[in-house]
């Protein structure tokens, strides 16, 4: 099986194992059907300088080409419009034979290709009448058709750039956030450096206003930090020591000094700028049948052209001039970009669009799934919840005290990232139970931690971790504890020391967010490893039917499968580490909260934020997304399925051959906007109310 990739400027399918023209950034490997897109897609500014000079060029002369045809007949006028036209021909039409050259070499076609060979036609022929007259006895020319149709044609490609411009201007608001210099402190001193020269371990200076330019933690100072171009909060986010701070974020008021965690390619800000410029090159699934035509496309113009002119000029009795004139139009009028571009458009703008609201698509096909998602799986911690649980109480067992049961409790969590774990430390660092180094820590899945404390063996989880073991009176008191919070309990050398109850706020945007998706058709549901009694009173408040409690991440993954076999289309929506089986056996896998995990695996969607809304907000911007690839792909057909049966003689029957005086200007004018219809229309992207 051939496999083949998108150009990422025209859009035209190269065969990846013939194509010699590539290029690599930011870690993928991009293939181009000529050198002159590949020029674009390394230098794009210089590429639409060269464009315009071009452009100053051919359309003065292509003007006059126009005048001395049709109003000023001097002597020798033909060879000065020879002269003229090869000069628009051969120099800014230069690109198109290279084009065709590089095609050639691939073994593939592209539009290029169909335009050499168009003009040429046109221009041989018109070259061949003013050297060799006697022979076809005719003053007939069309120079000034082969310069208006190069010139037409740069011309679209002026304003496709355009409009791409405009497509990726969130992708530029990205590159705009990486600030070229940081202050770096070295031997007590804070010294300007190029912020490319940073390394993992530097202490950087950050001031009022700055852009932190790495991912980083806080170690001296506190501030707040504007996340809202990563991560779609409108609220700046406090942040002291020990704070994990992000790459592209503004530094509003206070000034820190933070150490760098992660540099280079590694940060947030360039993995989102990754995911987003890679949305171009996704393939969806409605892109297939495309994909099928674009293939055969060429080879199929050029025989449709040739078969046409000849019909016509045999059985038609049009004569040579207009059987020429005829493969021209068909050759030129064809736009094989068109399908090429279709879906990368849209998915360009439209990843664009959703990263302002950090909802970071990965994958294409996500975008058609998201549409068919009718069964829905919510995480509770993080998701439904605002992630930050509190401890609550701690309640004692025999004559220990709040203070040890919290020592031993965040020792044994110290190695633990749950958020329970971190609230327990929390607490014990306030009442001044200052955790120790643990050894032997082990995670046992869905229940609860085991650590070694000190030379004793501490345990911190559910009942379903102890049982009965911890004897009658302690279940007793856990179980009351549970109709109103989440319970762990702590044993020392396998005694119950102590309860510890945790309570974990609902995010205020949930109830009505989940009854959003209830609106869609959606049915919803929450996976939670808490007890029953929390996971019901949760339920209960946010408008869920059908829930399961205690449920391990196995537990989460079977719910999947049994929705699956009911012939539901699935989405689950977790923290990405906990519901990773989940998140995989999913139709749909969206990894919630993510902040500086970004590259999470499992999901196929990445939300920075912890908030359902941002699932609404994704659900309606695929069925947007969808809905212009729809359109772009029916323009594509539309245009082509309408447009070359008339360049090749559908007209004729009705207004005669001379309809080809001006069909070939006016099948150059179509192609040149037809790219740019299809660019234009995915623009309309960035006014979907999401």
């Amino acid at each position: 099986m051939v496999s083949t990739a998108n150009d990422p400027i025209c859009g035209m399918y190269v065969d990846e194992s013939s194509s010699s023209i590539t290029d690599t950034a930011n870690g993928r490997k991009y293939y181009f059907c000529s050198n002159a897109c590949r020029i674009k897609f390394e230098r794009p500014e210089k590429e639409f300088r060269h464009l315009r000079k071009m452009l100053m060029i051919s359309w003065p002369i292509s003007i006059i080409v126009l005048l001395i045809t049709y109003l000023f007949h001097f002597h020798l006028y033909l060879f000065v419009l020879l002269a003229l036209s090869a000069l628009v021909q051969f120099y800014p039409g230069i690109k198109f034979y290279k084009g065709f050259v590089d095609a050639v070499k691939n073994r593939s076609t592209n539009m290029d290709m169909l335009i050499a060979i168009g003009t040429s036609a046109a221009w041989l022929y018109s070259a061949f009448v003013v050297i060799f007259p006697a022979l076809l006895q005719t003053h007939n020319v069309y120079f000034d058709s082969s310069a208006l149709i190069v010139t037409l044609i740069l011309s679209g490609d002026y304003l496709q750039h355009l409009a791409e411009k405009n497509a990726t201007s969130s992708l530029d608001k990205l590159f705009g956030m990486q600030p070229k210099t940081v202050h770096i402190l070295k031997d007590n001193k804070i010294v300007e450096e190029d912020a490319e020269k940073v390394a993992v371990g530097d202490i950087l200076v950050i001031k009022p206003g700055d852009r932190i330019p790495v991912d980083g933690m806080i170690i001296e100072g506190a501030s707040n930090i504007d996340e809202s171009a990563v991560t779609g909060e409108s609220m700046p986010v406090k942040k002291g020591e020990g704070a994990d701070v992000i790459s592209g974020t503004m530094n509003e008021s206070g000034s820190f000094k933070m150490r760098a965690t992660r540099v280079g390619g590694d940060t947030t800000l360039s993995q989102i700028i990754n995911i987003v410029e890679a949305a171009a090159s996704n393939r969806v699934p409605i892109q297939k049948l495309a994909d099928r035509i674009s293939s055969y496309f060429v080879p199929l113009v050029i025989m449709v052209a040739i078969i046409s002119s000849v019909l016509w000029g045999v059985f038609g009795a049009v004569g040579l001039q207009v059987s020429i004139l005829i493969f021209v139009s068909v050759v030129i009028i064809a736009c094989p970009c068109a399908f090429g571009i279709a879906t990368p458009a849209a998915l360009l703008v439209g990843s664009g669009k959703a990263s302002n609201y950090g909802i970071l698509i990965k994958r294409g096909e996500a975008i058609e799934v998201a549409l068919k998602i009718n069964a829905m799986i919510l995480d509770k911690t993080g998701t439904i919840t605002e992630g930050s649980p509190e401890v609550t109480s701690i309640i004692p067992i025999n004559s220990n005290s709040e203070k040890d049961i919290a020592f031993y409790a965040a020792s044994a969590e110290q190695q633990s990232e749950h958020p329970l774990a971190k609230a327990i430390i929390r607490k014990a660092e306030t009442i001044g139970a200052t955790p120790v180094v643990a050894s032997k820590f082990s995670h046992i899945e869905g229940k609860g931690v085991s650590a070694s404390v000190n030379g004793r063996t501490v345990k911190v989880g559910n009942l379903s971790m102890f049982g009965k073991a911890i004897g009658t009176e302690a279940v007793a008191a856990a179980k009351k504890q549970e109709e109103s919070a989440t319970v762990l309990i702590c044993s020392v050398d396998d005694k119950p020391i102590g309860i510890i109850s945790i309570s974990d706020p609902i995010r205020s945007d949930s109830k009505n967010s989940i009854a959003m998706l209830k609106a869609m058709n959606i049915e919803v549901h929450m996976a939670t490893g808490d007890n029953k009694a929390v996971a019901s009173m949760i339920a209960k408040e946010v408008g869920i039917d059908d829930y399961i409690a205690g449920a391990n991440p196995m537990d989460k993954a079977d719910l999947v499968k049994k929705l699956q076999s009911e012939g539901k289309r699935v989405a689950v929506v977790g923290d990405g580490i906990n519901d990773a089986p989940a998140l995989t056996q999913a139709d749909l896998g969206i990894a919630i909260g993510a902040g500086t995990e970004i590259a999470i695996d499992s999901g196929s969607v990445v939300l920075m934020k912890n908030s359902i809304l941002d699932v609404v907000r994704l659900l309606r911007l695929s069925k947007s997304i969808t809905g212009k690839i729809k359109q772009n792909l029916a323009w594509a057909f539309g245009y082509n399925i309408v447009l070359m049966p008339i360049a090749a003689g559908a007209l004729i029957p009705y207004f005669g051959a001379s309809v080809y005086n001006t069909l070939p200007i006016l099948s150059a004018i179509a192609m040149a906007l037809s790219s740019t219809v299809v660019v234009s229309n995915s623009l309309l992207l960035k006014r979907a109310r999401v």
